[in-house]
């Protein structure tokens, strides 16, 4: 069924004229762009209790409490205001006047643009809401990359963003599938990224955190969502900044298991080359999703809750878990480099590497594509860790030794082998290679 999707001022005029709904607004960052479209809708009065910015430091902190990272575009901050903001509200608006209100504390903190243009946009927005006076709470918190190259133009979004929230929050909350696509309506294509959704409460008892954020990539909103140990998802820079990486990639659905025996070796191997320490290592298992959705044109054909139940079974492995669209080693390095990870190990089979360097799987740009990938793949400190396969035409062993390549690729990859951008996996038994 198609869902009518109303202009933002429209959507913010239809939650002033409610009635029952009734909050505070808490902005920190890029001005107070949401307040600012229910404002200027009209009626604001009937839902805004309170809006409020606390730029500097010493007041944000005398508010909501010192953040121990230093850092102030967190999850963590925008809990504390949204707690904080519900809080007051339910303790200071108790007259007859208020029973029938459903309050809501909408929250934002999110740093634009900057004026040497050298900084990562993004953001947390959020909102603690009652479906009932009285009832219990909900929270919806999503985070976001802001890719306009323009800081008016991020602040815009911003507004639509938050207003998109609010209405989601109330007259979507029983379609989750609805509530995530709404949250980028009026928005263009390529001005926002959203890379984490977490949603709690009653009226989302029956929801999936899992599916929610494998939806988000099966909706082309982001390319990846990771899943720490537990199961939870994990926005990517708060799990990795600065931290060591080691990943397997697999793909869903692959007829063969993962060969985590020389993984496990693989591991090892990085952290001796690379001197890291164990406490400083953080190992993903990679799903790749593109075999699922490259032949999938409407979401509802695929099929995310078995997806979900193999991210979880891998989790349960005692791993962190990454499920991507990321077909290409580099694409996979460029979104761990906007991590800003310390250092990168990408753990993948021989058969893979010899994909890459032959020349006929390409077009007549061969070289030109070749060059591009591996500018792109080993920039950021990232190496290649091969595990060898088994021809099961001879029964040899192959590595980076005897492994084909083409001719116009042989001097690039012979560079690469040499200074140990692609490390052979030593110390293996020879029982755990597996046939491609």
């Amino acid at each position: 069924m198609s869902r009518e999707i109303l202009e933002n001022k429209r959507k913010a005029l239809k939650i002033n004229l409610d009635q029952t709904i009734y909050g505070t607004f808490a902005e920190i960052g890029a001005g107070q762009e949401v307040a600012r479209n229910f404002f200027t809708a009209g009626a604001a009065s009937g839902t805004i209790a309170k809006t409020m910015s606390a730029y500097d430091m010493v007041f944000s902190n005398s508010i909501y409490g010192i953040e121990e990272s230093g850092r102030y575009v967190t999850k963590s901050r925008l809990n504390k205001m949204i707690e904080h903001e519900f809080n007051l509200l339910t303790e200071r608006l108790y007259e007859p006047k208020y029973d029938n209100k459903n309050f809501f504390a909408f929250a934002n903190t999110v740093t634009t643009l900057n004026f040497n243009r050298n900084n990562d946009p993004h953001g947390w927005l959020g909102i603690r809401f009652q479906m009932m006076p009285h009832g219990r709470h909900n929270d919806i918190v999503f985070h976001v990359r802001l890719l306009d190259s323009d800081a008016n133009l991020q602040q815009n979004v911003l507004g639509i963003l938050g207003v998109n929230l609010v209405y989601a929050a109330y007259f979507y909350n029983n379609n989750v599938q609805a509530m995530i696509e709404s949250l980028v309506d009026n928005l263009s294509i390529g001005s926002v990224e959203i890379d984490l959704v977490s949603i709690n409460g009653p009226v989302f008892e029956n929801a999936n955190d899992r599916l929610v954020n494998l939806y988000l990539i099966a909706k082309g909103f982001s390319g990846a969502a990771i899943f720490d140990r537990n199961g939870f998802a994990q926005q990517s820079k708060d799990l990795l900044y600065k931290k060591d990486v080691m990943i397997l990639r697999t793909k869903f659905g692959q007829k063969s298991k993962p060969n985590f025996d020389l993984f496990n070796i693989a591991v090892e191997q990085f952290k001796r080359s690379q001197n890291v320490k164990n406490e400083n290592v953080i190992v993903l298992i990679e799903v790749l999703m593109t075999n699922l959705l490259n032949d999938q044109s409407e979401f509802k054909n695929v099929d995310l809750e078995t997806f979900a139940k193999r991210a979880e079974e891998l989790c349960e492995t005692g791993n962190n878990v990454i499920v991507s669209n990321f077909a290409r080693n580099h694409k996979l390095a460029q979104y761990l480099a906007r991590c800003n990870a310390h250092s990168v190990g990408i753990s993948t089979n021989i058969s893979n590497l010899k994909n890459i360097f032959n020349s006929a799987n390409y077009g007549e740009n061969y070289t030109d594509e070749l060059l591009a990938y591996i500018s792109d793949l080993f920039s950021k400190n990232v190496k290649l860790y091969a595990y060898p396969y088994r021809n099961k035409e001879d029964d040899q062993i192959i590595t980076t030794r005897n492994m084909p390549v083409s001719d116009e690729a042989r001097p690039l990859f012979e560079f690469l082998v040499q200074n140990k951008y692609i490390t052979d996996i030593d110390e293996y038994d020879t029982k755990d290679v597996k046939g491609a």
